[in-house]
């Protein structure tokens, strides 16, 4: 009876002590077991996996995407201009082993690396390609950092410029310079407006010079709407040569024309005027 029960009581610290050696691995971790203070096998897959109790220790590693905030960096374009530019990098682990053996902190890591990688791209910068080319940037700063992050286990997904910080008198100048830009823009379209509307006139003018008929009942049309409107006054505009020609030969009743009394009256007045 006593074997019996020490028999069981053994299975029953066994099966406390198998218990302690039970770990659960979530689906996006890997769990990497040290044993005697190296890396035993591979890393342990999702589920419910045993380690040797006092012999093994697991740490588990995520194997999800990080994001990482950069704290804004200031720097001086390279067209002298003060900034203040802040990011954020996402990253994720691709070899849980050289992640937890080879960096003592890759989350610390990849934070100071970028950084730098920050700094030095403000630095080979224009303060134009910082406001309107980050894609450019975004990319220029992705390969700096997952350069040396690879050797980590690290894969940078990307990193994206979050902001970019300017002085206030930097920030008035811009302003003026874009209402400038915008003026010069207003004068230029109303100026090819100008241009356009005066070649079509000059063209229209050919035309009717063409066709005399054509100005006459462009006249007509004129009248007609200025006659439209009330307590309108009209001044119809007449030929002057035709009313020299009409009044040249405007004849009196005897037949004699407007000429030939003007030329009798100064025969008469001046006697030796017409020899």
């Amino acid at each position: 009876m006593d074997v019996i029960l020490y028999v069981l009581i053994g299975l029953v610290v066994l099966a406390g002590v198998a218990a302690t050696g039970l770990r659960t691995v979530q689906q996006y971790e890997r769990g990497l077991v040290f044993r005697f203070g190296r890396v035993h096998r591979e890393p342990r897959e999702p589920g419910l996996r045993f380690v040797v109790p006092v012999v093994d220790r697991m740490r588990k590693v995520s194997m999800q995407v990080v994001t990482l905030p950069i704290p804004a960096q200031d720097g001086i374009t390279r067209d002298n201009v003060t900034v203040r530019v802040d990011a954020v990098v996402y990253f994720k682990v691709i070899d849980p082993v050289r992640a937890v053996v080879s960096v003592e902190d890759y989350r610390f890591a990849v934070s100071q690396v970028a950084q730098t990688s920050l700094r030095r791209i403000i630095g080979e910068s224009d303060l134009d390609d910082l406001l309107s080319n980050r894609e450019r940037l975004n990319q220029g700063l992705e390969l700096m950092i997952d350069s040396p992050a690879l050797d980590w286990g690290i894969h940078i997904d990307r990193v994206e410029i979050k902001d970019v910080a300017l002085p206030e008198g930097m920030k008035r100048a811009i302003a003026r310079q874009a209402e400038a830009e915008r003026d010069r823009r207003g004068r230029v379209i109303a100026a090819e407006g100008e241009l356009q509307a005066s070649e079509k006139l000059a063209q229209a003018a050919r035309r009717m010079a063409d066709t005399p008929a054509a100005l006459q009942l462009r006249l007509l049309e004129t009248v007609v709407e200025v006659a439209a409107e009330k307590n309108s006054t009209l001044v119809l505009p007449f030929p002057v040569e035709l009313l020299r020609y009409l009044d040249a030969r405007t004849a009196t009743p005897g037949g004699e024309t407007k000429s030939d009394r003007d030329e009798a009256a100064v025969r008469a007045n001046f006697p030796g005027g017409g020899e």
